[in-house]
């Protein structure tokens, strides 16, 4: 039973202590793995690893296979298969923990494991503690009664989560529809395990992904010694912010073993240092304790998202007595749903938010080798292009405290999914009840970063229910009544239960059912209502100018592939020679089972000129995603305030591939990135020419109105000028304004439209803030002149310059890798543009490394 305390402040006697300070001993170290010696078939096949091997914590077993060298790196060339095996053993772990007397002497010794994949055991001395089965919860054993003094062994045995599950879905004629089919042979077709587990399920592949179903300590491990009472977890909630105050609560769950008096703590730091400190007296029952203490800060100083503002941060730290302690870091600001009229947007500190950004899938398979560096690395990126908001994909694992302080710091935005993918959920009970408490660890856990901004309770779950033909097949074949038991669980899990959690553990930042969703008021995934995914352009192999036809009121999916750089294909696919259709290349492309590189190619033929060899088609796949989602992500700003946000799928890559990511899985940036900076630019113009006209609209970010020109110029292939158009204006704040419809005609004074372009810019300050192209015609069919490029090194600094027209500049570095601070670029006749390469190669081979590519044919 929970118990709510709040008890009288600044106490005037002295309280007794708690016994001693709750210790934790790291368990981290000292581990070895083997393949379960109750799997007979395993170890049939793979007998080495039936003998103990050196295991890494945190880890995964295949990451232990990779070091010991028993399997082939699955990153490299066409070894992804070669790991499979691993998924379908049984899997056994063991160390030694050497306990004192002292130790012994503790009121309670607890392991703590912050994270096991998936299906577990945990064993002490040879007795049973624990059975796990959700990767995404913490797991607390009281162990006291288990050791002794000395030596202690800790086994923990992990079952195969295919083997686990697929006497449930073989045995069932309709089993619930999954994610991604495997390519492996290990799960038939249409009888996928992964609906019924709670672990990542990008493990089981993606379209973006390979496919490895990994098992493990995936998280620390850890020995607790404590006494009479420790806290179990720690909230600060913000009741009330105005220019005068910010009243906040602190609020912890403590566990105590008795009844027991004491002294609870909170201090406030303030970002200038100041420190308010806020006592009480509280007398804990045995059992869970809520305790809240009331703070109250004076003259807030409000977290904003970047470019609205700065990011300052408050430190809370509580104190049990003397025997436990926790500290937060929270930012104060307030943020709401814009819904009115079906809208949808953010709303933070008043202030009406367009957001600009990406989705955000896991940075590897392998959660525990990536670093905050890595991640930090990404962010950086996504702020660099000008982004201010990243949408955290429901189908990865809830990620560590390090991304959201760097999000806090940075001023970023966080869309924060629950882990739930898109496959169908199970509608028992028991089930929900492990979802629950899963919700209530991560919501408790992250609830204090300001850069939360909402949580989704799934991925394209309720979409695919309502929209997809496969759903619609897998309904038919069950019946009525199957349907409406299916479907009531799901709606009581993401409409109920995470709704509660975040509503209970995290009020104030807004919930939303799944993404896309119109929060059960209306169909979803439509531009009426809510946010949408919109794959026509791409998976529906529409034109990319489809982008164009509507204004949703959210976009938070849409997006095209291309090939990463060079240096990075070079990585995974050797130095041989290379094609489209090359086995490692196809191996590395997951979209449509490995043949999405033909739409990459049927793209090309449908926009861009022919390539001359693979390298320049590398380019040109980066050119065409690049010009699609500029096309897009600038639409859906010309359409504010109807449409409120667009991020487009997807910043990163979870392994080096062909994929949707605009920086690839090295940290290279791809042509989408550069234009990313340019497209979410704070001020921008947007040129669309659509029939015989251009449609001109002027977008600003600013809070305060801005004094700009805008010009429209039209030229030759020569460089003459043709007509322009040039007018000062005030862009209005928080606003996208049309300001002029210009015919073809007017522009191009009747040239050939192919022979002829148009130039659009944004003037702020005597600086050209914002420019970009219309054309009459799509690329290929354009009679580009030879561009004249020239290139003036000076160190790792170049001057790139064009005699004639040059579009989508490349500096292209082959197998070397390099970071230009600008790529993609148009270059107007005469026009040069100095460019700082960073790279950790020399100068010299830099300068022999470099190629530069145009759409010139």
């Amino acid at each position: 039973m929970r118990h709510w305390l709040i008890a009288p402040l600044l106490l005037s006697a002295a309280m007794p202590a708690l016994a001693a300070p709750k210790t934790s001993l790291p368990l981290n170290d000292g581990w070895q793995v083997r393949i379960d010696p109750a799997d007979g078939t395993a170890i049939a096949a793979h007998r080495r690893e039936a003998q103990w091997l050196r295991a890494t914590v945190p880890g995964s077993v295949q990451q232990d296979l990779i070091a010991a060298k028993r399997v082939p790196d699955p990153y490299q060339g066409t070894n992804e298969g070669a790991i499979q095996w691993a998924g379908l053993a049984g899997w056994q772990y063991r160390r030694t923990i050497e306990v004192t007397p002292a130790m012994l002497a503790r009121d309670h010794l607890d392991l703590v494991f912050d994270g096991i994949d998936t299906f577990a055991t945990v064993s002490l001395n040879g007795q049973l503690l624990l059975k796990t089965d959700n990767a995404h919860r913490r797991w607390r054993i009281a162990a006291k009664p288990a050791l002794h003094a000395g030596r202690n062994e800790l086994v923990v045995t992990i079952a195969s989560p295919i083997r686990t599950l697929q006497p449930l879905v073989l045995n069932n004629p309709n089993p619930l529809p999954g994610e991604y089919e495997s390519f492996f042979g290990d799960e038939p077709k249409g009888k996928q395990t992964s609906p019924y587990i709670r672990k990542p399920k990008y493990h089981y592949g993606w379209d973006w992904g390979p496919r490895i179903v990994s098992s493990g300590l995936w998280r620390p491990v850890r020995l607790e010694a404590w006494d009479e009472a420790r806290i179990d977890s720690f909230r600060v909630e913000q009741d009330a912010l105005n220019q005068a105050e910010a009243r906040l609560s602190a609020r912890l769950d403590v566990v105590a073993d008795a009844a027991v008096r004491t002294t609870v703590r909170a201090t406030v730091t303030t970002p200038a240092g100041q420190a308010i400190t806020v006592e009480q007296a509280v007398t804990l029952a045995a059992g869970h304790n809520a305790v809240s203490i009331p703070l109250t800060i004076a003259d807030p100083q409000r977290w904003q998202p970047v470019g609205y503002g700065a990011q300052p941060l408050y430190r809370v730290d509580a104190a049990l007595g003397a025997d436990d302690k926790a500290s937060r870091t929270i930012g104060l600001r307030t943020v709401e749903l814009m819904r009115d009229g079906g809208g949808f947007g953010f709303r933070v500190n008043g202030t009406p938010i367009f957001a600009k950004g990406a989705n955000l899938i896991p940075f590897d398979m392998f959660p525990a080798r990536v670093t905050p560096e890595r991640m930090r690395s990404i962010l950086q990126g996504a702020r660099d292009a000008n982004m201010n908001t990243i949408r955290v994909w429901g189908g990865g694992y809830y990620l560590d405290d390090a991304f959201y302080d760097l999000a806090d710091r940075m001023g970023l935005m966080v869309w924060q999914d629950f882990m739930f993918g898109g496959s169908v959920t199970p509608p028992d009970a028991a089930y929900r009840e492990n979802v629950r408490i899963e919700a209530d660890e991560q919501v408790s856990r992250l609830q204090s970063h300001p850069s939360i901004v909402l949580w989704a309770g799934n991925n394209e779950v309720l979409s695919g229910w309502e929209n997809w033909s496969d759903r619609k097949a897998w309904k038919k074949a069950v019946g009525p009544d199957e349907q409406e038991r299916i479907g009531t669980g799901m709606a009581v899990l993401f409409n109920q239960v995470l709704r509660d959690a975040v509503l209970t553990r995290s009020p104030g930042t807004p919930y939303w059912p799944g993404s896309p969703s119109a929060n059960y008021e209306a169909p979803t995934d439509t531009d009426a209502n809510g946010d949408r995914h919109f794959w026509d352009v791409w998976s529906g192999s529409k034109p990319v100018e489809n982008y164009l036809d509507s204004c949703p009121r959210f976009m938070s999916e849409f997006g095209f592939q291309s090939m990463p750089n060079m240096s990075t294909i070079r990585g995974f696919a050797g130095p041989g020679a290379l094609t489209a259709e090359s086995p490692v290349m196809k191996a590395h492309q997951k979209f449509l089972a490995g043949a999405g590189n033909e739409r990459l190619q049927m793209y090309l033929a449908e926009r861009l000129r022919p390539a001359r060899d693979f390298a320049d088609m590398v380019y040109l796949t980066q050119v065409n995603q690049a010009q699609a989602i500029t096309l897009g992500a600038s639409h859906h700003r010309a359409c504010r305030p109807v449409t409120m946000g667009s991020l487009y799928w997807q910043i990163n890559d979870v392994w080096p591939s062909i994929s949707w990511a605009s920086i690839d899985y090295n940290g290279q940036w791809k042509l989408l990135h550069y234009a990313a900076r340019r497209f979410f630019a704070p001020e921008a113009i947007v040129a669309e020419h659509r029939g015989a006209a251009t449609r001109v609209v002027l977008v600003s970010d600013a809070t305060t109105p801005t004094a700009a020109h805008w010009r429209l110029t039209g030229y030759d292939m020569t460089g003459r000028q043709l007509s322009t158009r040039d007018e000062a204006v005030t862009l209005a704040p928080l606003t996208a304004t049309e300001v002029a419809s210009v015919a073809d005609d007017a522009l191009f004074a009747g040239a050939d439209a192919a022979a002829s372009y148009g130039v659009a810019e944004l003037v702020i300050d005597g600086k050209v803030a914002s420019r970009t192209l219309v054309e009459r015609r799509l690329p290929k069919d354009m009679a580009y002149p030879a561009p004249q490029l020239a290139a003036r090194w000076h160190g790792r600094q170049v001057t790139i310059t064009a005699g004639h027209l040059a579009r989508a500049v490349m500096l292209d570095f082959g197998s070397v890798a390099a970071q230009p601070p600008d790529n993609g670029f148009d270059l107007l006749p005469g026009e040069s543009l100095t460019i700082d390469v960073a790279a950790k190669a020399s100068p010299a081979a830099l300068a022999k490394a470099l190629t530069l590519r145009t759409l010139a044919r």
